[in-house]
């Protein structure tokens, strides 16, 4: 809009700036032109005379100025097309009084003439009228324009950086909060339920935020009674499951007793599973964190004695920094105990194994290779393997992977575990 104004003023600047600068260049050239009038209609001035006044002239101002005499003689530089006569020329009233007063200067008049200007004027004189020519090319009838359009471009200018600069300081002081709602929209969609918008900036914007902010202290409400909830049935669900307990071991048939009592120990595991579950977030916050180094370290360490029974040889390939994942040490090493367990359930006796650990841009990569057969078609697929297995070891990793906002890549040798910091 600010350039659309400067234009809208500075095309119309420009061309009265042009206008005006002839108009003065005009206004000089008349003057020269009549002095010189002047003085060749002051007295009986021979022609080397007004030669050498015009010479002297050359260099007081622009222009070129040429005299055409009463005889037809031409004095100075002639324009393009030569000077016109006297009699073309309007000259000024005879008095009779045989010029004993001011000599007689007639009017100007302009004429464009080889692309510049000619100012023609006439004069009487003791031997008849004179006519005086003073010729501007176009650069010397523009001579100072260049200057004057400088100071309005860099006027122009001016403003619009100071328009850009406003906007800059406008633009940001809206797209600020947006950008940090934003991000706490993002936070909250990657599961941190602690993030929060702010609620400055513009009226609209605050609105925003504190409409997002209600919405995650909702979020966290739900998922809050959600989990209280599942915790709490589960709760009221051991005391049936000890009374069943009780009953299985009062019945007569023992055998069938054990049988019961097998079902009823499970049940009472899965249970416990789930409490634990509930109450996770309690002791992990909304997104647990844990390093990934230190974790592959320790099941490594786990893993080494049933290796070393085994003859195999299992390498580490770990960084010496921290690594930050978006996951609980608990799923992180459940998800490694899968992937090394099915190493040492799929590949022969004295078979090596690598667990490789590498930072990227977005997280952690955990690659767990080994020199066996390789994996198996459909291995990955949750209840099929082979073997004889359920499966369920790379889907646990899987669903370890997909929580922390990575995935899961199975490869002929290797399984590649990726998750997000």
């Amino acid at each position: 809009m600010t350039t659309l104004v400067v234009l809208a003023f500075a095309v119309p600047l420009v061309i009265l700036l042009r206008t005006t600068t002839a108009n003065e260049s005009k206004d000089k050239a008349r003057y020269r032109a009549e002095s010189v009038a002047y003085y060749v209609g002051d007295r009986d001035h021979t022609a080397d005379d007004i030669t050498a006044y015009l010479d002297g002239l050359s260099n007081d101002g622009p222009g070129n100025i040429s005299v055409l005499m009463p005889d037809g003689t031409t004095l100075g530089k002639p324009p393009p097309g030569g000077v016109p006569t006297p009699k073309d020329v309007p000259a000024g009233d005879d008095d009779g009084d045989d010029h004993k007063g001011p000599p007689k200067v007639g009017d100007a008049d302009y004429r464009n003439v080889g692309g510049g200007l000619a100012v023609d004027i006439g004069v009487d004189t003791p031997n008849g009228p004179a006519s005086i020519c003073l010729y501007l090319t176009d650069a010397e009838l523009y001579d100072g324009l260049v200057p004057r359009v400088l100071i309005l471009v860099g006027g122009s200018l001016l403003v619009l950086l100071l328009s850009i600069v406003g906007a800059e300081l406008v633009s940001r002081r809206l797209a600020r909060p947006l950008e940090e709602t934003a991000d706490t929209a993002a936070r909250l969609a990657r599961g941190d339920m602690d993030a929060r918008a702010p609620t400055t900036g513009p009226a609209e914007v605050a609105k925003v935020g504190a409409a997002l902010n209600g919405l995650a202290d909702r979020i966290d409400e739900v998922i809050a009674v959600e989990r209280e909830a599942v915790a709490d049935l589960s709760h009221r669900l051991r005391t049936p499951l000890t009374a069943l307990r009780l009953q299985v071991e009062a019945m007569p048939d023992r055998e069938r007793a054990e049988e019961l009592n097998t079902q009823v120990s499970s049940l009472e595991r899965t249970l416990t599973a789930v409490i634990s579950a509930a109450r996770r977030p309690q002791r992990e916050g909304r997104v647990p964190h844990c390093d990934a180094v230190e974790v592959t370290r320790q099941r490594a360490a786990f893993w080494e004695p049933l290796f070393e029974d085994q003859g195999r040889e299992l390498a580490l390939d770990l960084p010496d920094e921290p690594a930050m994942v978006r996951s609980s040490a608990e799923d992180l090493g459940a998800a490694l105990d899968a992937l090394v367990e099915n190493v040492v359930a799929h590949t022969p006796d004295g078979t090596p194994a690598r667990i490789t650990l590498a930072h990227t841009e977005t997280g952690v990569r955990i690659v767990v290779a080994d020199k066996g057969p390789g994996i198996p078609l459909g291995a990955g697929e949750r209840g099929r393997s082979d073997r004889g297995s359920t499966g369920l070891g790379l889907d646990i990793a899987r669903r370890c992977a997909e929580a922390a906002g990575g995935n899961l890549t199975l490869r002929r040798n290797e399984v590649e575990l990726t998750l997000r910091s």
